[in-house]
């Protein structure tokens, strides 16, 4: 199983990054997949996190202005990432709980991360 994101990048403050995770290999359910992020000195936090059924669960620092949401058909995350701020500037990792056989308990797994960097 892999998880690969894409989509980070450099943007102005105020600007918007949409964050996209696919989870590939054999999988036979996702349970929770999430975002966290860590920036240069700081330890790795959750950003946000959505269920199967799509309850969501976001840090106080994005409340309102991050929205993530799921496609379970294609295994995906996203991340939509408005209202920018320099203290978004991180490192961001995609996270999921993998079933990959129905007779094996979930693994967590993480993807390598995607750079966000927003100037000031």
């Amino acid at each position: 199983v892999q998880l690969q994101a894409s989509g980070g990048g450099l943007m102005q403050a105020g600007g918007s990054l949409r964050l996209r995770c696919v989870a590939s290999g054999t999988i036979f359910r996702i349970d929770d997949m999430g975002w966290y992020c860590q920036a240069p000195g700081k330890q790795r936090e959750l950003v946000a996190k959505i269920t199967s059924e799509s309850s969501t669960n976001y840090a106080d620092s994005v409340r309102g202005r991050f929205s993530i949401w799921r496609d379970n058909g294609d295994n995906t995350v996203i991340l939509h990432m408005s209202s920018l701020k320099p203290e978004d500037t991180a490192v961001y990792y995609c996270n999921a709980d993998i079933w990959t056989q129905r007779w094996l308990p979930p693994r967590n797994y993480w993807g390598l991360g995607t750079l966000v960097t927003v100037s000031s």
